[in-house]
């Protein structure tokens, strides 16, 4: 990943730059309509600062095109450039997983006699199902996880915490300087600049 302090100014600025352009579409916002595009001009700040060199940011950027109020900013965020092709996911990988796990527990039904033995077998059936539920709400946490295989869903899934992470410190850096400002009005512009950068 980048240097984390161009991330957080590229994002400061792309968002800053969607909630202007954004509100100047509608005048007279609602709670819950500014609340919207706060979440989305945030979204897609974070999603074009990885330039579309993760899945998940070019999901974020997919789900809210996919929205035509949203076209002004997806259209800055994502010009007609062609995005990376993606790995199609394949079945014959799975199939090929499943079938050798299957013949191991054939063979380990076959070979285990013991109670301590099953014990095992038992604690492991029970470990890998719980994998695999943790594995499926992690798919539905990320974005466009739903189609990853484990490796990518665990790299894809660190970049996201990385871009998550310095998208709320910006945000708490901007809420500081802000809050600054509105109590100390005449000279609050001097304190906050250290938030800010």
């Amino acid at each position: 990943m980048r240097n984390i302090n161009s991330v957080k100014q590229e994002f400061l600025k792309k968002w800053i730059w969607g909630l202007r352009k954004y509100s100047s579409q509608k005048k007279n916002m609602s709670l819950m309509e500014r609340k919207k595009a706060i979440k989305l001009s945030a979204d897609l700040a974070m999603a074009s600062t990885r330039n579309k060199s993760t899945r998940w940011s070019r999901a974020l950027i997919a789900n809210a095109s996919r929205d035509g109020n949203n076209k002004v900013l997806t259209e800055h965020v994502s010009p007609s450039s062609s995005s990376p092709p993606q790995r199609p996911a394949t079945r014959k990988s799975f199939r090929r997983i499943r079938s050798c796990r299957n013949m191991l527990i054939r063979r380990n039904r076959a070979a285990v006699h013991c109670r301590t033995k099953d014990r095992v077998v038992a604690a492991s059936f029970v470990a890998k199902r719980l994998v695999q539920k943790r594995t499926r709400r992690l798919k539905s946490l990320l974005p466009g996880g739903e189609s990853m295989d484990a490796e990518s869903l665990v790299e894809e899934t660190l970049d996201y915490i990385q871009s998550l992470r310095a998208q709320v410190e910006v945000m708490r850096r901007l809420v500081t300087a802000s809050e600054i400002m509105i109590l100390n009005p005449s000279g609050g512009e001097k304190e906050a600049l250290p938030y800010i950068r």
